[in-house]
């Protein structure tokens, strides 16, 4: 079979303007219920598109951590690729794609930094080798080898181990905060349904956008 016969025929759903929730928010935590509940593999998985000053973009796959009506939290490090590029560009997009229910969210928006005590909060939570591994990684900068990645967890490991893993300097949340939220379902014949929020003058329209 040739790539360009790959084709899968949707069919699960409809969505209609009459469907939705007024609120985006309220919309998406009905399709997170649906999706948490369903059978998808790291359901808070998420692609982050993001683009330096020059325009020139980057995606990678990164997890939602938390959300609410001011917006989506993941963590990262300060120093990487993303965070060089939100610095100098502080605008983003966020995709979902739960295949599993023929659906996808896109979210653009306005990117920033969540306070330091929220990024402590999520950082004492999480298990140690993931607290180890933020000090271990320099993230996105060229290395020899693994070793280098390996030496450095071990020694973090035995500087840490009398005591508790103090969160990094360089690492903590940003949060995403929309101005466009697509809800995106799959039809048959590629004639997907698509309806946009958009917040203009202080309120939420909706809007049906063509497949």
């Amino acid at each position: 079979m040739s790539i360009a016969d790959i084709r899968k025929e949707y069919m699960r759903e409809s969505l209609t303007e009459g469907d939705v929730e007024l609120d985006p928010f309220l919309q998406f935590a009905r399709w997170w219920k649906e999706a948490v509940g369903s059978d998808i593999n790291e359901v808070n998985a998420m692609t982050l598109a993001t683009s330096n000053r020059e325009g020139i973009p980057s995606a990678r796959t990164v997890l939602l951590k938390d959300y609410d009506r001011e917006g989506f939290v993941f963590f990262s490090n300060y120093e990487s690729r993303k965070a060089k590029d939100i610095d100098e560009n502080p605008h983003a997009t966020l995709l979902f794609f739960w295949k599993e229910l023929e659906r996808q969210v896109r979210i653009e928006g306005r990117i920033e930094k969540v306070d330091s005590s929220e990024s402590d909060q999520y950082f004492y939570s999480r298990p140690e080798g993931s607290r180890i591994g933020a000090w271990a990684s320099p993230q996105s900068t060229i290395i020899s080898s693994r070793d280098v990645i390996e030496e450095n967890a071990r020694l973090y490991k035995e500087k840490f181990e009398a005591g508790s893993i103090p969160r990094p300097p360089h690492w903590g949340g940003y949060r995403v905060k929309p101005v466009h939220i697509e809800f995106w379902q799959g039809r048959p014949s590629r004639l997907h349904d698509r309806i946009l929020y958009s917040f203009e003058a202080g309120r939420w329209t909706i809007n049906r956008l063509a497949p």
